[in-house]
């Protein structure tokens, strides 16, 4: 059964979030607010929780987990940034957009995409992932909440412990946080390229949305 912490979604519980942190060490999978949608976390390094948010979400080895990072410097450890990309990621972050980059060594290969060797990263705009990362001191590893055969995320923390109940170890309640998944930003070419539009505007990224 999964837990259910209701959090403040401004000024999150320091005590909830701390036992949140405890959960993903310990190899749990989450649910979680942030500043586009719920989604899925679990520990960068766990790879059996891993495999079980690819079960929740019925997706294969292709699909891009994202790595929530707090700040530039964590996502400069994951990816090759050149200078030029550090100034768009600093006009446009913290916010609703979801970076695909080139990993760096840092990143283990079952993380990548097999392919491309690319890593999605983000940096949320929301207080209580922040905190929650703060807490981890490391990035987490995520999906957004989208289940199959929904038209739409998850956005109700009730109908998600409903549903998830037996799934995942922790659903903190932050609230209803929005149905609209992040912009997604290729920054792995000379130019950037908008991969999916969503909550972010592709206008800092000198993209017009078609």
């Amino acid at each position: 059964m999964a837990q259910f912490f209701s959090i403040h979604p401004d000024n999150p519980q320091l005590r909830l979030i701390r036992q949140a942190a405890e959960i993903v060490r310990a190899g749990g999978v989450i649910v979680y607010p942030t500043d586009s949608c719920y989604a899925l976390g679990c520990h960068l390094g766990d790879k059996d929780a891993m495999t079980r948010i690819r079960a929740i979400r019925q997706v294969d080895e292709r699909h891009h987990f994202t790595l929530v990072c707090r700040d530039l410097a964590e996502i400069s450890h994951y990816a090759k940034v050149d200078n030029r990309q550090y100034r768009l990621l600093k006009a446009s972050t913290p916010g609703s957009y979801t970076f695909i980059f080139e990993a760096t060594r840092e990143v283990p290969r079952r993380l990548q995409h097999p392919k491309r060797n690319t890593i999605g990263l983000r940096i949320p705009d929301h207080p209580v992932v922040q905190a929650l990362l703060a807490e981890l001191n490391e990035p987490l590893l995520s999906s957004t909440l989208m289940l199959p055969g929904d038209e739409f995320p998850l956005n109700d923390a009730e109908e998600i412990r409903d549903r998830l109940e037996h799934q995942v170890e922790l659903v903190l309640d932050g609230g209803p946080c929005g149905l609209e998944m992040t912009t997604v930003i290729d920054l792995t070419g000379e130019v950037p390229e908008l991969t999916r539009q969503g909550k972010g505007s592709a206008a800092p990224f000198g993209i017009a949305h078609g």
